[in-house]
């Protein structure tokens, strides 16, 4: 039986052409979040299961890639429930890695810490365009300020990095999670409910008002509660999705909401705004739910229109520290959808700017071993002035093999022939 040429299902051979903008990106990326004082890390792809299973991963936790135990720890025939053959997973994101991370290593890393991460992680997804089982993901975070500098500085620096990779006009929709929760409270929900009429409001952007109603109502809750849960967002959308809608919700939800939400949400919004470089707008969006149930304030989210959906987000999460420490640190984070960025710059054409010179040396089957040095120095000197060499023999069909060079970029084609 002939082995498989195909990559497992959800994931994906990545060829040079993608390996290239891959490449490219990951350097912009790094290069933009290094100016902003973020320092990179790296953990291993592989966790505690206990870790993992927390219940702070939302619905991802449902979706590891679980690791069986291994020589004498695996007893199949003794085994009773799933924790007694299972000991690790796969990282399903970057942040309960970072985390456990920071706190093992605390002592040893400044404070405020600043930790840029990129790594493949794994989840056990329905794949489809844009979304695979093992993909790489660019995350940045701030463990130790409690203010608003880590979101106005992590909004910036993603949105700088977006914006050198040629996006324009995208939008960073933001909310607080304090907010979902007044509004739920002031609309009659039991605090218990919270998370099903989330879930319930996060599919908002796809089945509208009445969809949301409809679904709230098949749950079975008031038709009061309802009415009022609905009004507060058109109010929202009435008074627009800025500073307006920011005050007016504010004002609504005297009572309910912290005071302090309102003046968080306005200096982020003010601050970002005129300090940005990127082109792009920032939006209040009350509907914003996102999924991470580790998440304590502050959310935001990267939308692109090209995509239609979103392309990134992150947001507060100032009780993690405190599950594996037993003491709260304030921590926040961005997380750029890296391979939704590459499939959309791929679709579009997009080439990898100022590339060194590529030249091609061709050299003819049965060429000298005493000329090959001399061509071989050549290439030498080439690559010292900073050209990228490639000295490849020559094919029989010589005519396709340029044509493959000169779509890889390959302008300067030299032969070599044994004569």
């Amino acid at each position: 039986m002939a082995l498989s040429k195909k990559p497992v299902n959800g994931m994906k051979d990545i060829l040079p052409e993608e390996m290239q903008i891959r490449d490219y990106v990951q350097q912009v990326i790094k290069e933009t979040y290094r100016n902003f004082g973020f320092t990179q890390i790296e953990t291993p792809c592989m966790e505690n299961i206990a870790n993992l299973s927390s219940k702070q991963g939302g619905e991802n936790e449902k979706l590891i890639f679980k690791v069986m135990k291994r020589g004498e720890k695996l007893k199949i025939a003794e085994a009773k429930d799933e924790i007694d053959l299972v000991d690790f997973g796969m990282r399903y994101d970057l942040t309960v890695p970072l985390v456990r991370y920071y706190s093992n290593n605390a002592n040893d890393l400044p404070s405020p810490f600043k930790a840029l991460q990129m790594g493949n992680v794994w989840r056990a997804d329905r794949p489809q365009r844009g979304r695979y089982r093992q993909f790489m993901q660019c995350d940045i975070d701030i463990i130790g300020e409690p203010s608003n500098l880590a979101e106005i500085e992590l909004i910036l620096a993603t949105t700088t990095t977006i914006g050198k990779l040629g996006f324009k006009n995208f939008e960073i929709r933001i909310n607080e999670r304090r907010i979902l929760k007044a509004m739920a409270a002031y609309s009659g929900f039991a605090e218990e409910d919270y998370d099903t009429v989330f879930i319930i409001l996060d599919k908002m952007d796809k089945i509208g008002l009445d969809g949301v109603a409809e679904e709230l109502a098949k749950e079975g809750y008031a038709k009061e509660s309802i009415d009022k849960y609905l009004g507060l967002f058109k109010g929202v959308e009435e008074a627009g999705n800025g500073i307006d809608g920011i005050c007016y919700i504010a004002k609504t939800l005297e009572g309910f909401l912290e005071e302090d939400v309102e003046k968080n949400l306005l200096e982020i919004i003010n601050s970002v705004n005129a300090a940005k470089q990127a082109d792009f707008k920032l939006v209040f969006d009350p509907t914003l739910v996102r999924g991470m149930s580790y998440y304590t304030g502050t959310i935001f989210e990267i939308a692109m229109p090209e995509l239609g959906a979103a392309c990134g987000g992150g947001g507060r999460y100032d009780k993690m520290v405190g599950k594996f420490t037993g003491q709260d640190v304030p921590a926040c984070g961005f997380s750029i959808g890296f391979e939704r960025i590459v499939l959309l710059l791929m679709e579009s054409g997009f080439t990898v700017p100022m590339q060194r010179p590529k030249v091609a040396y061709l050299i003819e089957k049965g060429y000298p071993a005493d000329k090959l040095v001399d061509v071989i120095a050549k290439a030498q000197e080439e690559r010292q002035a900073g050209k990228q060499v490639l000295v490849v023999r020559m094919n029989k069909n010589k005519k396709f093999q340029k044509e493959k060079l000169a779509a890889e970029g390959y302008k300067d084609i030299e032969e070599f022939f044994n004569n």
